[in-house]
């Protein structure tokens, strides 16, 4: 099992989606940021401010990065998602990640 040491949690959860997308916010002593969630199926499109790393500690989906084709992954899998963009996710079945936000 991987963890997160030395990090505070936000008890507030993020909702999106009409609560289909749930995460929380981990922040760490050096100021570094994650997020930990959960999406259930469905079709989303999420926008970024800063480029991101997200890591798929279980299920499928098939997503749609900026210039790209439709592909799908499986987990384990992770993507990176550029600055100041969107993509868009078909979500397969329940989704556990994990989003680390580059700065």
């Amino acid at each position: 099992m991987s963890y997160l040491n030395n990090a505070n949690i936000k008890k507030e959860a993020n909702i999106y989606h009409e609560g289909k997308v749930t995460s929380r916010t981990v922040e760490f002593k050096d100021g570094s940021v994650k997020s930990l969630g959960i999406m259930l199926p469905g079709e989303y499109t999420f926008g970024t401010k800063e480029a991101e790393i997200m890591e798929m500690m279980s299920g499928e989906l098939d997503i749609k990065l900026p210039g790209e084709e439709w592909k799908t992954l499986k987990t384990p899998e992770s993507f990176n998602v550029p600055a100041n963009s969107s993509f868009d996710l078909r979500v397969k079945t329940v989704t556990d990640y994990c989003c680390s936000y580059i700065k």
